[in-house]
């Protein structure tokens, strides 16, 4: 951190705040007209009043936080850009193929939608309790982590804790206050200047370097074709790659909850659709462009490579705004999926095992204070992370590939019964967890992990219809018509 940058802090203290009460004003002017009255769809699915450009928005925003900003930019390297250019199509994917889904089905989580296809809740509960897992002890805190670190690096120089504890507290007051809807306003509103000043900070450091990228920086942080020892390995685009953006965009309930929030399938694919529009022509630069310039001033960094060229090439007072988009950002993300896992909990758990919810805004506000204070609690687990990015990534797959198993086999085929696409589960977890954790293998049977991806989704479908077949006498079918037919008249019922 620069001496200018430090003596600025307070500056950039205040100007966050101004523009951090800012949003939130402006985010109650929007969500105050209508009414409340606490169902699920109310609270988790914002009434199904969201219009396109707040589904584009808030769908943007739950993906651009900190873990893109700064991980990808700490790889210090372009490759990380096809993260981001493959999402393009996982959104395609979301449009065309899942949001038809969703609303034939009239769900509140994407869970609901297995439960309707196996005719039994375990598979349900089974899921949700997955998801819940990662985002309370991985997504949740890691998000927490890498805002506060960025506000650090940027030159608020506060404890990491606070900081961390301040974006949850801000995060949880949406939640509680709002719901969906205030959290896809906000994330809205925060995105648009998210955005400009990201764009703003990959000009300013081109600039900084005489728009001459490549002095200085070894060939392979400039390359899009990744050797088999990168984080990306080229080949593994037509590998796991692909599967990757299916689950993260078309199963993934932070990001599916705000698809089916709008109030038609043609308002949501529209929505979609503008995501994917800001994702393949805005997204890819900001989130790799500033870690290379980095490399070049100040060398290998890793993760304080963001927050330290924002702090060079921005001014106290502006940086002080980006700080707090920065802010908003991260408050989005955490409430996003806070939100959704307030309603996997309330909606597969405490009314399915508890009893029913009278009021889901009570429930919300009791589940979101927990959350808030275990995720900062668990902050300091995630400082230790050379690459939060491939971190997060790798341990994504511990619950990815496994769901995803559960989705193609319910859709693709009938006649599978849920103890089966529960062993598929199963099995996938513990199979991917013990390669990439437990034997760690080298030499020539290593195996790059998103290629190993592909092997736990097909081993995972291939157990749960071995398990169906032979453990209970069932004859899957591979009849993906007579499921869209099926979902069809449920729609229309």
């Amino acid at each position: 951190m620069s001496q200018g940058l430090a003596g600025g802090s307070v500056v950039q203290i205040a100007v966050c705040l101004a523009v951090t009460l800012a949003i939130a004003l402006a985010t109650w002017l929007t969500v105050r007209r209508g009414g409340h009255d606490g169902s699920r769809k109310d609270v988790y699915l914002a009434g199904g009043k969201l219009n396109w450009a707040f589904v584009a928005g808030a769908i943007t925003l739950t993906n651009l936080s900190t873990d893109q900003l700064v991980g990808m930019n700490g790889n210090q390297m372009l490759l990380l850009a096809w993260w981001e250019i493959s999402g393009f199509v996982g959104l395609l994917i979301l449009a065309y193929v899942f949001v038809p889904i969703y609303y034939r089905a009239r769900v509140t989580t994407v869970t609901e939608l297995l439960e309707q296809r196996y005719g039994a809740g375990g598979i349900r509960t089974l899921v949700s309790a997955i998801f819940l897992f990662g985002m309370i002890l991985i997504y949740l805190p890691a998000g927490l982590y890498s805002g506060a670190l960025f506000l650090k690096t940027a030159g608020i120089d506060l404890p990491l804790l606070v900081l961390a504890a301040f974006l949850g507290v801000v995060a949880a007051a949406y939640t509680m206050g709002g719901g969906l809807r205030a959290v896809a306003v906000m994330e809205t509103y925060s995105g648009v200047g998210v955005l400009a000043i990201a764009v703003l900070i990959v000009v300013l450091a081109l600039n900084a370097v005489g728009w001459d990228i490549a002095n200085g920086v070894p060939p392979e942080r400039l390359t899009m074709v990744g050797e088999a020892d990168s984080p990306i390995p080229f080949h593994t685009l037509f590998t796991g790659m692909i599967f990757i953006q299916i689950y993260y965009w078309s199963t993934n309930q932070p990001i599916t909850q705000k698809a089916m929030a709008a109030p038609s399938v043609r308002e949501a694919q529209k929505g979609v659709l503008a995501a994917a529009t800001i994702r393949i022509l805005i997204i890819p630069a900001i989130v790799v462009i500033p870690g290379v310039v980095a490399f070049q001033l100040f060398g290998d960094i890793d993760d304080a490579a963001y927050g330290r060229l924002v702090g060079e090439v921005l001014p106290p007072w502006l940086s002080g705004v980006f700080a707090a988009m920065i802010a908003a950002a991260v408050i989005a993300h955490t409430a996003a999926v806070m939100n959704a896992a307030v309603g996997l909990y309330a909606v597969d758990f405490h009314e399915k095992f508890v009893r029913p919810v009278a009021n889901h805004w009570r429930l919300s506000g009791i589940v979101t204070a927990l959350l808030t204070v275990t995720s900062v609690a668990m902050v300091p687990v995630f400082a230790d992370a050379q690459s939060i990015i491939n971190l997060l990534q790798q341990l994504n797959g511990l619950s990815s590939m496994p769901i995803l198993s559960a989705f193609v086999v319910g859709l693709l085929f009938t006649g599978v019964e849920s103890r089966a696409a529960i062993v598929g589960v199963l099995w996938g977890f513990a199979l991917y967890a013990l390669y990439t954790f437990v034997w760690q293998p080298s030499g020539g049977i290593a195996m790059h992990y998103i290629d190993f991806m592909v092997v736990t989704l097909a081993t995972s479908i291939l157990a749960a219809l071995a398990f169906n077949r032979l453990a209970l006498g069932g004859r899957a079918r591979f009849a993906p018509r007579e499921v869209f037919a099926q979902l069809a008249q449920k729609a229309a019922a």
